[in-house]
C-alpha cells in the first residue's frame, strides 16, 4: 500500500509526503512549543507557543524541501529527469532518474543541496541580527539558522546515502575512472558511519539513560540500511556488466522442423520421449518461427489427430500452430529472429537526501 500523499509539484517535480512525516512534525512542534513556554517570551501564551512550535516545524521542512530542490534543479540542468521529492521521517529525498554522466556532474548535483542549506543559514543569521533581541521572532529565526547549519554539515558526512557520500563517490570516480568503484567505496564508508552511529547511540543510552540517544542509533541504522542497498546494487551492476549472455542461457530445449504436421511431431517427439517435457521451437529455412505450446495440443487433439481429417484435409502442419505465436527470442510475432539491443545496465536511479538521507 502506498503511504505517500501527493501535495503538489514544484518546477514540474511531483511533491509527496510520507505518513512518517506527520510523526516528526508533531514531535518537533511539541519540543519547540515546550522550549518557547519555558523561555517565557513577552506575551507568549500557550496558544502562541504551540503556534510558534508548529511554525518552526513547518519552516524546517520547508528548508529540507529547498535542500532537495537544489539537488533536483542541478540534475534537471544536466538533462536528468527528477521523478519526485518526498518528505519523510528523516528529512527528504529526491528520486533522480539516472546518474550524471561525469564525475563533475555528479559532484555538482551532490553539493547543490548543502549549498542551499548553508545559504539559508546565512540568510536567517543575517535576519536575526535585525530583529529585537530575546523576542519570539528572533528565537524562531535563530533556531532556523541553526537547523540549516546542522542540515548542511550533517549531510556532508562522507558516506552513502548522505550527500557527502555522493561527493566522495564523485571524487573516487574521478581518480579511479570507474563510477562503480566510487559507489562501492562511498557505500563502505556509509556502512562504517552507520555502525558507528548505532554503537555510539546505544553506548550513550546505557551510560546516560537518555532516550534521545537512541535517535542517534536509529539514524545510524537508516544510514547502514541504505549503504547496504547501494553495495548490493553495485555488485549486481558489476555482475550484469561482466556476465555474458552465453553464460546464463539454458540449453534445455529442442528445435524441430516447423513443416512437420502436428501428428508427426507428436509421434516423433512427444510419444517417443515421454520424459521431462522440454520447450520446443519450430524452425524452417534457417529461422526460428516460434514456440509450440504443448498445452494447446492437448486441448485441440481432435483437430490434428491422424484419424480426423475435416473435409478430407491433411492434419495441419506444425508451422500453422506457430504462425500466431510470439517469438520468445525476439518478443515479436513469429517470423524471422532479429537481434535485440541490450539493456543499458550502466545507469540506475540515485537518491539525493537531506536530513539523514
Amino acid at each position: 500500500m502506498n503511504q505517500n500523499w501527493r501535495v503538489g509539484s514544484l518546477f514540474g517535480i511531483p511533491l509527496y509526503i510520507d505518513s512518517s512525516w506527520f510523526i516528526v512534525l508533531l514531535l518537533i512542534t511539541v519540543i519547540n512549543a515546550g522550549e518557547i513556554s519555558t523561555n517565557q517570551f513577552n506575551g507568549a501564551t500557550n496558544l502562541i507557543s504551540w503556534a510558534a512550535g508548529l511554525t518552526i516545524a513547518l519552516l524546517m521542512f520547508t528548508s529540507v524541501l529547498l535542500h532537495e530542490l537544489g539537488h533536483s534543479l542541478m540534475a534537471i540542468g544536466q538533462g536528468i529527469q527528477v521523478n519526485s521529492i518526498t518528505l519523510f521521517l528523516f528529512g527528504g529525498v529526491a528520486a533522480i532518474e539516472r546518474e550524471s554522466k561525469t564525475p563533475l556532474g555528479a559532484l555538482l548535483v551532490a553539493i547543490a543541496g548543502p549549498l542551499v542549506s548553508f545559504s539559508l543559514f546565512g540568510l536567517f543569521s543575517l535576519l536575526s541580527n535585525y530583529l529585537p533581541p530575546q523576542s519570539l521572532v528572533e528565537y524562531i529565526t535563530s533556531d532556523l539558522a541553526l537547523i540549516n547549519l546542522i542540515l548542511g554539515v550533517f549531510n556532508l558526512i562522507p558516506g552513502l546515502p548522505l550527500d557527502g557520500g555522493q561527493v566522495l563517490k564523485a571524487i573516487v570516480w574521478q581518480v579511479k575512472g570507474d563510477r562503480l568503484e566510487g559507489i562501492a567505496f562511498a557505500a563502505a564508508s556509509g556502512r562504517l558511519i552507520g555502525w558507528t552511529g548505532i554503537i555510539f547511540g546505544l553506548f550513550l543510552f546505557l551510560v546516560t539513560g537518555e532516550i534521545g540517544a537512541l535517535w542517534l542509533s536509529f539514524i545510524g541504522w537508516f544510514i547502514l540500511r541504505n549503504a547496504n542497498a547501494y553495495q548490493r546494487l553495485t555488485i549486481l551492476q558489476k555482475t550484469l556488466l561482466e556476465l555474458m549472455a552465453a553464460e546464463v542461457m539454458t540449453r534445455d530445449f529442442r528445435v524441430v522442423d516447423a513443416n512437420l504436421t502436428l501428428g508427426q511431431f507428436t509421434q516423433e517427439y512427444l510419444l517417443s520421449d515421454p520424459g521431462t517435457p522440454l520447450p520446443y521451437y519450430g524452425a524452417s529455412e534457417g529461422r526460428y518461427r516460434g514456440k509450440l505450446e504443448i498445452s494447446d495440443l492437448q486441448k485441440n487433439r481432435s483437430l490434428w489427430m491422424g484419424n480426423y481429417h475435416p473435409k478430407g484435409d491433411s492434419p495441419p502442419p506444425l508451422g500453422n500452430s506457430l504462425g500466431e505465436r510470439k517469438n520468445p527470442l525476439s518478443g515479436s510475432n513469429s517470423g524471422s529472429r532479429k537481434p535485440q539491443s541490450a539493456p543499458n545496465y550502466g545507469d540506475f536511479p540515485r537518491w539525493c537526501g537531506s536530513g539523514s538521507d
